[in-house]
């Protein structure tokens, strides 16, 4: 496999979980969006915020690309979870198209620059501050997939959607009935395998 192949494996799956974010907010209410739906207030649209910041953090500042898209600011004193959520002022139309820009910029860098190159995260320690894109890519794939297996979970607690995406739900039956049974078959399972 030549590294335009690496690449391209890469990007094909962390745009598909991006994809598949997006798709988790379709026929939601903005209260639906926006609502903490967790203890630690996870949120759809908080997930998407926290993931344009994670691009442009990992895949343009570490490589000194510009983008000029607001980043939270975490120093002296700010709200450690910033990202993790919309503000008032900010709406969905806002959030989801500065995510689209971060996809942009961050495909961009990795078009540009080989895998092994050697960037610098600004906000790690420095004396492990260096990275290679290639690391940095897995990485943001990784949290990107992290997240898009939240926003699966907090969608059908919302409505019962679920599945990978519209056309594709890769789920094995489409039935109600059938998944009530097979969560009372589930059901019955984990009460017999309970210790005695």
């Amino acid at each position: 496999m030549t590294e335009t192949d690496h690449k391209n494996d890469l990007l094909r799956y962390l745009r598909e979980a991006r994809e598949a974010l997006l798709w988790k907010l379709d026929g939601l209410s903005e209260y639906d969006v926006r609502r903490p739906l967790t203890g630690t207030g996870t949120n759809l649209l908080g997930l998407l915020k926290h993931l344009a910041a994670v691009e442009l953090g990992y895949l343009c500042d570490t490589f000194d690309r510009p983008h000029g898209e607001p980043l939270p600011d975490f120093k002296d004193g700010a709200d450690p979870n910033a990202d993790m959520f919309a503000t008032e002022d900010e709406s969905r139309e806002q959030i989801v198209e500065r995510y689209r820009r971060a996809w942009a910029f961050a495909d961009a860098t990795v078009e540009a620059l080989p895998l092994d190159t050697v960037g610098t995260v600004p906000w790690w320690p420095k004396e492990r501050a260096e990275a290679t894109l290639h690391h940095l890519l897995v990485r943001v794939l990784s949290d990107t997939q992290r997240h898009a297996g939240q926003a699966d979970i907090l969608r059908e607690s919302l409505d019962g959607a679920a599945g990978h995406r519209p056309a594709d739900d890769n789920l094995p039956s489409p039935d109600p009935g059938w998944w009530e049974e097979y969560r009372a078959r589930l059901e019955r399972i984990a009460q017999r395998g309970q210790p005695s």
